[in-house]
């Protein structure tokens, strides 16, 4: 076996094969994912525009490693980075056409939103407290009038539809990419049934200026869905900033420019 190239934080992959790969979670709060994402993709996929990981088999703890894992087959394209996409805006309506569709998908019997979903699909005040130490903590480094304000605007949006299917963390490394076009969606670890604001937050990550608008336009949603999604982009953005302003000045400047798209708006 040997590790893929651009591996995540709550598993670590590796390819098995040509065709396979082994996906084994690195602690025990994203072991629930294994049998959810198991149980359920093969479930979504014939509704999805794009390939999804295909379900080969789930492997048991063994030769030191605590953890049930999975076998997937192997997705080919390449991460979503801005270079490999010839039309940001068609790439942002094909985004928003898989979110659609997964919004789309039958409900019945499907996790609601909670610890397994790190909490995505419900209200971003889980995060409150944390939100608010990080503001504390960047005083000197963001706007905190303004952060402050579209947090609070977030927690006052509430959620009032029917529960719908998230998948908790579309970004660039999780979507992939052939010839410009989108092909497939990874990583269903936090996905549930719940309000699906979380699913917004790419709008301002990966997307800027017209990519956005077209992204905003295609998918859909009222002003108060966007109130959310504009909060949870910026608990995120304030924790990494928060964790990486001293350590990691690459990140730390990238997440900055995030945070200031979101608070341009």
């Amino acid at each position: 076996m040997t590790p893929v190239e651009i591996d995540g934080w709550d598993n670590r992959t590796y390819r098995l094969g040509e065709d396979m790969t082994v996906r084994l979670p690195t602690a025990a709060g994203y072991v629930p994912a294994v049998a959810k994402e198991n149980e359920w993709l093969p479930r979504l996929a014939p509704a999805l525009p794009v390939a999804v990981p295909p379900i080969l088999g789930m492997g048991a703890p063994g030769e030191g490693y605590p953890f049930p894992w999975s076998v997937r087959g192997w997705l080919h394209g390449e991460t979503a980075d801005r270079g490999r996409i010839d039309d940001m805006s068609q790439f942002a309506v094909s985004v928003a056409g898989f979110i659609r569709a997964l919004q789309q998908c039958d409900t019945a019997g499907a996790p609601p939103a909670g610890e397994h979903s790190f909490y995505r699909g419900t209200s971003p005040a889980h995060y409150d407290q944390e939100t608010r130490r990080c503001l504390t903590a960047l005083a000197d480094r963001v706007d905190v009038p303004r952060s402050t304000a579209i947090w609070d605007a977030a927690l006052n949006a509430e959620w009032y539809g029917a529960p719908v299917w998230f998948h908790g963390d579309i970004a660039s490394g999780n979507l992939l990419v052939a010839d410009g076009q989108l092909t497939a969606v990874l990583d269903f670890g936090t996905s549930g049934i719940g309000d699906p604001a979380c699913d917004l937050v790419i709008a301002w990550t990966m997307f800027t200026g017209a990519s956005r608008q077209a992204f905003r336009d295609s998918v859909d949603h009222d002003e108060a869905t966007w109130a959310r999604a504009r909060g949870w982009a910026l608990w995120k953005a304030l924790l990494v900033l928060a964790e990486t302003i001293d350590t990691n000045p690459e990140r730390a400047a990238a997440t900055q420019r995030v945070i200031n798209e979101i608070l341009a708006e």
